[in-house]
C-alpha cells in the first residue's frame, strides 16, 4: 500500500495530514492504544488525542475501556462511507442555499436595461467564443424588445413545431417580427419518430409555421448577413467571416447606435422588397417538379 498516495487521497476530501495518518492507522481493525497509534503513524502522542476524539464522535471509531488503559478500535468501513457521504451532501446543500441567497440578494444592484443617462453603457460590444454568454446576450436583447424585431439569417440545426412563446406573446402585445431567411437546405427536421434532411417543401412548411404565429416572412437566395435589429436602436450581428468558423472562433457585434441600427434597417427593406413570400417560392419549385 502507497501510504503517501492514500494519504493526499484523504487530504483531498478534508482530511487533515495527520488526521490521515491516524485512520491509515485505525484501518488495521484492531483495538489500539494511543501510545500505539502514535508509534505507528510516527505522530506525538499528545497530538493525537483530540483527532481520537473528534473521530469517537462522529462514530468513526469505538472507544474500548481495559484495565490499564483506552484502546480504540474503527467501524465498518462502509459505515463511515455512508456517514461522510451525508456530511458532504448536507455541507454542499448548505452552501448552495448560502450561495442562491447570496445571489438572490445581490440581484437588486444588477441592472438589466441601463438608461441613457448611465454614462457606462458601452456603444459597440465583442463577443468572442462559442460560450453561454453569447446565447444569454442574445436572448437578453430580444427580450428587450418592445416594438421591432427585424431578423436576417440561415435556418440551421433541427427545426420543430414548438411554439415559441415570446414571439406569440410580443406579436399579441402589438410588437412585429419580420424575418427573412436565406434559402438553404442546411437543417433538419422531425417527422414522426425521426429526424432527416429538410426539403424544399420542409423549408415552406417551416415558414407557414412561422407566419401562422404571427410573423411575417420571406425568403431570399442573397447572401444576407446573420444580423438581428431591435426597435431600429440595438443590432446583434454575428460577423460574416466567423459564420464558418469553428464553435471556439465564433465572434458577434452587439451595436447601440440608432443612426447605424437605421441604416441596417434601411438594408434590411432593400433585401426584403427584392424577396419572396413562402407561397411565391413554393409555387416557383412546384414550376419544376
Amino acid at each position: 500500500m502507497d501510504k503517501k498516495s492514500i494519504i493526499e487521497k484523504f487530504k483531498s476530501i478534508g482530511f487533515k495530514e495527520f488526521e490521515a495518518k491516524v485512520f491509515i492507522v485505525l484501518m488495521k481493525g484492531i483495538p489500539l492504544s494511543v501510545p500505539e497509534i502514535a508509534e505507528e503513524a510516527k505522530l506525538l502522542r499528545n497530538s493525537i488525542y483530540d483527532t481520537l476524539k473528534t473521530f469517537a464522535e462522529k462514530g468513526f471509531c469505538n472507544i474500548i475501556e481495559t484495565n490499564t488503559t483506552l484502546k480504540y478500535q474503527i467501524i465498518n468501513p462502509e459505515v463511515i462511507i455512508g456517514k461522510l457521504e451525508k456530511d458532504y451532501t448536507e455541507s454542499l446543500r448548505n452552501k448552495l442555499s448560502v450561495l442562491k441567497n447570496t445571489f438572490g440578494e445581490l440581484d437588486s444592484f444588477y441592472k438589466d436595461n441601463p438608461t441613457e443617462s448611465d454614462d457606462k453603457t458601452d456603444n459597440v460590444e465583442l463577443i468572442r467564443g462559442f460560450n453561454k454568454h453569447r446565447v444569454l446576450k442574445y436572448m437578453e436583447l430580444i427580450k428587450s424588445a418592445k416594438n421591432e424585431i427585424l431578423s436576417m439569417n440561415k435556418l440551421k440545426g433541427i427545426v420543430t413545431d414548438d411554439i415559441n412563446e415570446f414571439s406569440l406573446d410580443f406579436i399579441k402585445r402589438g410588437g412585429t417580427i419580420r424575418s427573412l431567411y436565406k434559402i438553404s437546405l442546411d437543417f433538419r427536421v422531425k417527422k414522426g419518430d425521426k429526424t432527416i434532411n429538410a426539403s424544399n417543401e420542409d423549408l415552406v412548411s417551416v415558414c407557414r409555421m412561422f407566419e401562422k404565429n404571427g410573423e411575417q416572412v420571406k425568403l431570399t437566395a442573397i447572401e444576407i448577413p446573420n444580423m438581428v435589429i431591435i426597435d431600429r436602436e440595438k443590432i446583434f450581428l454575428n460577423l460574416a467571416g466567423a459564420r464558418d468558423a469553428s464553435k471556439n472562433k465564433q465572434t458577434d457585434l452587439v451595436i447601440n447606435d440608432t443612426q447605424y441600427a437605421q441604416n441596417m434597417r434601411d438594408l434590411f427593406n432593400n433585401y426584403w422588397e427584392r424577396s419572396a413570400t413562402p407561397e411565391e417560392f413554393h409555387n416557383t419549385i412546384k414550376q419544376y417538379h
